[in-house]
């Protein structure tokens, strides 16, 4: 019996000696052998790593309105573990298919979603059309879910969670510039993209323990980093000459239906980009519904042959190289080079100077010029120095860099190149950068959109300054070359620019009219016309170029591309305050004052905001939004009164002396002071004329700006002594600005040969294919 006892004591003994040495043995794999992997369970299970999103930065107009932001965005989910238990599916189906247009098969695998062990879901989220839903649609998910409480008492079946997306207030408008963004956060193009990584800012984090419930542990330490938010780009484009250029575009298209069309404008001084557009453009907003070709921003994208455009260029060059006598003259028509004959538009103007030659457009002048006079050699360097056949740097993605290919021992292809045809390719932007470049005086200047980048954290202001590439020309070669391509323009007899004529500004410029190539010849029955210039020439302050892929009427540069520019130029410089000036001569041969028909203050208070800005952007009255309200509460001047000169109107939202202060440069005093007394700021004056400078600042508790003023300079104006040197010219301008039919509206196709000099190649994309080089050479007499 007692053997027995110690047998079983033993037994029991080794048992529990056994499990001890289990136990230890278990303890030390998991403290020691797995210790790292137990510890990082715990720690996933106790500590919670939250990600704290940054907000994306904001994109403004240069004068801070907003185009591209943030805005709340909601997604729909679904509860189908309620849903089923209540048996509200076929009801839930119906409502959301009709709310958010999400098919009724693919909802119903979202209401009938289960775990892995056969359990309903509790959260669902609805991605195909319930993603990232405008406040609109929420409200009327908000409306359905109490329908579902009210009627069968139930609660979380339907709702949303509050997340957020990027909104464009303006629409279709500067969508090319912008780009946009997906709701997955990726962006697309255009700026969205250039400055994805400014923008998009750094992420921040919330590390913390808690407990089974979630919520943090006492004592517990925890790690925070906040989120750095993105960076905000102020651009050079102003919203309201944007505006300009695509109310402009939509009546050209209206009229000559396009395939495509391309208007850019900048300040020549600076190359800030003040607006750029392409059609057919797309709403970013609703980015997916649009067709792949509306994403083309054919301005620093698409290539094309410019035609005559292309002849500032060699026009600058011979001016440069004093090869250029506008009194010299040479027989117009035709010229065979090469074996193969270029013509002009007309075979009837005979002896022409070279100054006729420009006005009227002739090629046969500039194959003089560019091959002749110039020679390859150094019309390619000057081409090369103008920037074409290279990136602009325009802070872009995908940009072009165009093609100048032709060889300049081969007659032909020097030639075509000298006005703008063969193995001369170019991107509308660089067109721009060289209009530019012989509008300030002679320097190409890098195009560019974003003026500064604000850290909105540290309110750090990054500016970008104008960047000069090089000197192309001197100062005096500009100001030659500006004042004949002005009287492309004011010659109102032979310019074929005179339909860009604006009364009281003086206006240089140049048309253009391709061929285009199809397959690996040119077609005829296809053009691309186009008109580049610039204003005030005395002191340019806008570059603008309109091209049009294939109208669909037989018009040159000078009757579908001039209008446009001539009405996007009039309204901008008006908005911009620049005064009308010039001269017209009246019966005696004296020169007398311009009258000018100033518009009268319409009535704006009371109006609703957005109301108003869209009544005086069509009347073509330029104005400035003072304060964050969304009616007129008060303007200045006030309304039946007469618009002096460059003045614009002052639109107060707000009943405040918070609001922010004006940009009063180049304002009277006058008016400086009207507006600073309704929106009850103080002032201090210093000096005489026109506000220079301003500065705000706090004086015994009242907000006091001191602006600085000086006497406004004399502007030259008048017409310039070389539009008076031939009686023949026609020079004195008509003073309604109506002109006379063209050359264009009356112009007869002419056949073209092909230079045997080249070899065969593959024609291009974009605007316009160049033809295969056998064709490249290829004459074609209409450009104007």
């Amino acid at each position: 019996m007692v053997k027995r006892i110690k047998l079983r004591t033993l037994l029991i003994g080794g048992c529990i000696t056994l499990f001890f040495l289990v136990l230890l043995l278990k303890v030390f794999w998991i403290q020691v052998v797995s210790g790292e992997y137990w510890h990082n369970l715990v720690v996933t299970q106790v500590e919670k790593d939250q990600v704290i999103q940054p907000k994306r930065g904001t994109i403004m107009d240069r004068k801070g309105n907003v185009l591209a932001t943030d805005a709340p965005a909601y997604t729909v989910v679904v509860n189908p573990s309620i849903i089923q238990e209540y048996d509200l599916e076929n009801e839930v189906v119906a409502k959301l298919h009709q709310l958010l247009k999400t098919p009724e098969d693919e909802l119903r695998r979202h209401l009938s979603a289960k775990d892995k062990e056969g359990n309903y879901l509790k959260n669902r989220e609805i991605r195909n059309g319930g993603w990232k839903v405008d406040p609109e649609v929420k409200t009327q998910v908000d409306t359905f879910k109490e329908y579902l409480k009210d009627k069968y008492e139930v609660v979380g079946a339907v709702d949303t969670v509050q997340e957020s997306k990027r909104y464009y207030p303006e629409n279709k408008l500067a969508s090319h510039i912008l780009g946009y963004q997906r709701k997955d956060g990726t962006a697309g193009m255009g700026l969205e993209a250039y400055y994805n990584k400014e923008l998009s800012g750094t992420a921040g984090k919330l590390l913390y323990q808690r407990d089974r419930k979630g919520v943090p542990l006492q004592g517990s330490e925890s790690v925070y980093e906040p989120a750095q938010n993105g960076k905000n780009l102020k651009l050079t484009v102003d919203d309201t000459i944007q505006y300009y250029i695509e109310d402009a575009m939509q009546q050209a298209i209206a009229t000559y239906n396009p395939k495509t069309m391309t208007v850019v404008a900048a300040d020549p001084k600076t190359m800030d980009v003040l607006g750029m557009a392409s059609y057919p453009n797309f709403n970013p907003n609703t980015y997916g519904s649009a067709s792949l070709e509306n994403f083309r921003n054919n301005a620093t994208q698409s290539i094309y042959e410019p035609g005559s455009t292309f002849k500032i260029v060699t026009l600058a060059a011979a001016v440069q190289e004093k090869v250029f006598n506008p009194n010299e003259t040479y027989q117009s028509g035709m010229i065979r080079v090469g074996g193969w004959d270029i013509r002009d538009v007309s075979r009837n103007w005979g002896t022409l100077t070279y100054l006729q030659g420009v006005k009227r457009s002739s090629n046969v002048g500039f194959v003089h010029l560019g091959l002749n006079k110039l020679g390859g050699e150094r019309l390619k360097k000057y081409i090369n120095n103008f920037g074409f056949g290279m990136k602009t740097g325009i802070d872009l993605p995908s940009e072009s860099t165009g093609a100048i290919t032709f060889h300049t021992q081969y007659k032909s292809e020097v030639a075509t190149a000298a006005y703008g045809h063969g193995r001369v390719q170019v991107t509308p932007i660089q067109q721009v950068a060289a209009i530019s470049a012989i509008a300030n005086g002679g320097k190409l200047m890098q195009p560019h959109l974003v003026k500064e980048i604000i850290n909105p954290d540290t309110g750090e202001v990054q500016t970008i300054q104008p960047k000069e590439v090089r000197r192309v020309i001197t100062q005096e070669s500009a100001a030659q070359t500006s004042s004949y391509l002005e009287q492309v323009v004011s010659d109102q007899e032979i310019g074929t620019g005179r339909l860009a004529y604006i009364d009281g500004y003086r206006v240089a410029g140049k048309t253009g009219t391709a061929t285009k190539v199809v397959g690996k010849v040119y077609d005829h029955s296809k053009d691309v016309v186009s008109f580049i210039g610039f204003a005030p020439v005395n002191d340019p302050k806008i570059a603008v170029l309109v091209v049009m892929d294939e109208p669909n009427k037989s018009v040159g540069g000078g009757t579908a591309a001039a209008p446009v520019f001539k009405k996007i130029v009039s309204q901008s410089l008006q908005y911009m305050g620049v005064p009308k000036t010039g001269t017209k001569t009246n019966k005696s041969g004296e020169a007398a004052v311009k009258t000018v028909n100033l518009p009268t203050v319409p009535q704006l208070t009371g109006q609703v905001k957005k109301d108003a800005q869209n009544a005086l952007l069509k009347q073509g009255i330029a104005y400035e939004t003072v304060g964050k309200g969304s009616k007129i509460v008060r303007q200045y001047p006030e309304a039946g009164v007469k618009m002096k000169p460059g003045q614009r109107i002052y639109l107060l939202t707000e009943d405040s002396a918070n609001m922010t202060i004006p940009d009063f440069t180049g304002v009277s005093l006058r008016d400086t002071l009207q507006v600073l007394t309704l929106m009850k700021v103080g002032v201090q004056v210093s000096g005489e004329g026109y506000v220079v400078s301003q500065k705000a600042q706090m004086v015994n508790g009242k907000r006091v700006v001191s602006v600085t003023l000086q006497p406004a300079k004399e502007t030259v104006t008048g017409v310039k002594p070389e539009e008076t040197q031939d009686s023949t010219t026609g020079v004195a301008v008509n003073e309604t600005g109506n002109a006379t039919k063209t050359e264009a509206d009356t112009k007869t196709k002419t056949d073209t040969t092909a230079d045997t000099e080249t070899n065969a190649g593959t024609p291009k994309g974009g605007i316009s294919a160049v033809a295969d080089e056998k064709s490249a050479a290829a004459i074609k007499g209409e450009d104007n």
